[in-house]
């Protein structure tokens, strides 16, 4: 590996408290020669004196903006506005490569200042099976939000908490009427996690993947109580649901939670709402009679940002240590030009910084 020099940036957003690399994982990279920075940040899950007991330089937050040219800025989730032009190489999860809102302008921000973006959600291996994700704890969120609203005890606005707290909360109680739950995309990382809250709240749910999405069902699906979507569709797929399926007279649905939150995009599998709720506002309620409540919180792992963090930073962690012009980080540069050129415009960046 050539000398790397990692800048890891503090979170615009201010309910993001994960981080993509935890202080004992910098501690591993400072130790295999890379330079690491880490900017303060007051939100997110480990104190800065924890990066600089691992020997990491410290720099002010919102500093990456003047970060040397060569650095790497590692993050998560969105950028702020500025600046317009966006010099460096940059690694995060950018949601720009299947026509969301905003995509072409912040693609637009890498094509005008020759940077390079690293979407994290496209670090695959050969078979394209993703190598960093938070999709687990996403699941396991996302089925725990469902399960707590259906029976009345979601509490807003939501704040972080330990698994062991949001289990307690789980775990049925007597008076707790019984329900029917269905996930769907239940092999992947995310069905697995919506799974496992599932079983927490002592809920067997039916379990649907490609099979039973191919000619789906969907008076089926409006029999079950509470349905989670965990699927990530990147190829054209006809909806789960659709707005007149809202007002079937004999749909049994009461709660919905889209783990994915594909809004905006034509992939979208549930085009059913238009606008993701938050940590403020965690439900909203799409039909009143009768009930529809749905939850759409993009970054749900945030809730558990010690698990999520810890999981995610020690899959991520090898593939820094091989940042290179191949492998999987060559595939994320191909993608980034791919989609640059389908907005018609250049794509210089490259690794070599």
């Amino acid at each position: 590996m050539t000398e790397l020099h990692l800048w890891l940036r503090h979170e615009a957003r201010t309910t993001e408290r994960r981080t993509p690399i935890v202080p004992d994982d910098a501690r591993r990279l400072v130790g295999n020669g890379v330079e690491l920075t880490v900017e303060e940040s007051p939100q997110r899950i480990f104190p800065i004196e924890e990066y600089e007991a691992a020997g990491c330089r410290v720099a002010p937050a919102g500093s990456w903006v003047s970060a040397p040219r060569d650095a790497v800025v590692l993050g998560l989730k969105e950028l702020p506005d500025e600046p317009a032009e966006l010099t460096h190489r940059h690694i995060f999860f950018g949601h720009a490569y299947k026509g969301q809102p905003g995509a072409a302008h912040l693609l637009g921000r890498f094509a005008a200042g020759g940077g390079a973006l690293f979407d994290l959600e496209y670090l695959v291996d050969d078979s394209g099976r993703r190598l960093a994700a938070f999709g687990f704890w996403a699941g396991y969120l996302g089925a725990a939000l469902a399960v707590l609203r259906h029976r009345g005890r979601l509490r807003a606005p939501l704040t972080p908490t330990t698994k062991e707290a949001l289990d307690e909360t789980l775990e049925p109680v007597p008076g707790d009427a019984e329900f029917t739950g269905l996930v769907i995309g239940a092999l992947g990382r995310s069905g697995r996690g919506a799974r496992a809250a599932f079983a927490t709240a002592g809920v067997d749910p039916t379990c649907w993947d490609l099979e039973e999405t191919r000619d789906l069902d969907r008076a089926a699906l409006l029999r079950h109580d509470v349905l989670v979507n965990c699927v990530l569709a990147t190829t054209p797929v006809p909806p789960f649901l659709r707005e007149r399926d809202l007002d079937d007279p004999d749909r049994r649905l009461r709660t919905l939670c889209d783990v994915t939150c594909d809004v905006g995009s034509p992939l979208n599998v549930l085009p059913v709402y238009d606008e993701t709720t938050d940590w403020d506002a965690p439900v909203r309620r799409l039909r009143e009679a009768p009930p529809l409540d749905l939850i759409a919180i993009d970054n749900l792992p945030s809730l558990l940002p010690l698990e999520s963090s810890a999981d995610f930073s020690a899959a991520l962690l090898p593939h820094l240590l091989d940042f290179g012009v191949s492998g999987p980080w060559g595939r994320c540069l191909d993608r980034f030009r791919e989609a640059c050129r389908a907005h018609g415009l250049d794509a210089p960046g490259s690794l070599g910084g």
